[in-house]
């Protein structure tokens, strides 16, 4: 089980470094549009010294991960290790994509977009990207703070001086992007954390207990309820679930006891020791 997570969470943080490196090198760089942190550091470097981005991000991301190792998990460390290494050496590759416009505001779009996709495909499969990533899970961790906020903190620590490097617009464009990056990231990372936690009133309450006890393998909570008009008891199931299991236990419920109420919402679970990932 260790190996497929391992497995799984490796391959997802080479496709999130895939799309990492396309918002760079087609979308930002192409139109001279800045990062913050280490990769707005990486950008400035390449336009005003024409340093290779893949050098500047290894550099940099290395020395962050020194400091990573003593406030996060080794296993954090080791995936960011891992992001920074495939990110270099996407970094390195031709264009992919060739994207070209005068219409600058669109690659600001599309590459914030980009960025925050991979970021949070990244951090969901417990790496970051290093740079101010690693700065703002050590934030999130010990301060509470949403990871897409604080990247977005120290990220503009670096794109607003940028300006005197790329001009007064582009620094505004700069701005534009980290805040759309920012947005899809703790939208993304709130998705997929979310679970539905579900709560079901019937006078059949076993039989819709025991019938998704045996088919989701999990267990259910019996609640103590008392009606305040009828004052008859009335016992409630509780039940977290995904939204895949959702679709199936709604018509379950439907077939045993079509007058049920069920409730559905939207929370975020996880088990105590992972408490942490609600953030």
């Amino acid at each position: 089980m260790q190996k497929k997570v391992i497995l799984k969470n490796g391959l997802g943080i080479i496709i999130g470094a895939f799309i990492y490196a396309i918002a760079i090198n087609d979308f930002l760089i192409p139109h001279q549009i800045g990062e913050g942190g280490v990769t707005g550091l990486t950008a400035i470097g390449y336009y005003a010294l024409a340093i290779p981005p893949a050098f500047t991000n290894l550099i940099l991301n290395g020395l962050l991960v020194v400091i990573g190792f003593r406030y996060l998990e080794r296993q954090t460390i080791w995936y960011s290790v891992w992001a920074v290494i495939w990110i270099s050496l996407f970094l390195k590759l031709p264009h992919f994509i060739g994207y070209h416009t005068t219409q600058t505001l669109i690659p600001t779009v599309i590459g914030g977009v980009l960025m925050g996709i991979a970021m949070a495909i990244i951090i969901h499969c417990q790496g970051t990207i290093a740079g101010s990533t690693i700065l703002a899970k050590i934030v999130n961790r010990y301060l509470g703070i949403p990871n897409g906020s604080a990247m977005l903190f120290f990220d503009l620590i670096v794109a607003i001086p940028s300006g005197l490097i790329i001009g007064f617009q582009n620094m505004l464009l700069t701005i534009i992007e980290l805040y759309l990056s920012a947005v899809v990231l703790n939208k993304l990372l709130a998705k997929f954390g979310a679970k539905r936690a579900v709560t079901i009133i019937s006078n059949q309450y076993e039989t819709i207990a025991e019938t998704l006890s045996t088919q989701f393998q999990q267990g259910i909570t019996i609640i103590k309820a008392q009606g305040y008009y009828s004052q008859n008891e009335r016992p409630m199931l509780y039940v977290i679930c995904t939204a895949k299991q959702l679709a199936t236990l709604v018509p379950v419920v439907s077939q045993i006891d079509v007058k049920a109420l069920v409730v559905v919402e939207e929370v975020r679970s996880v088990q105590a020791e992972q408490l942490k990932q609600l953030l």
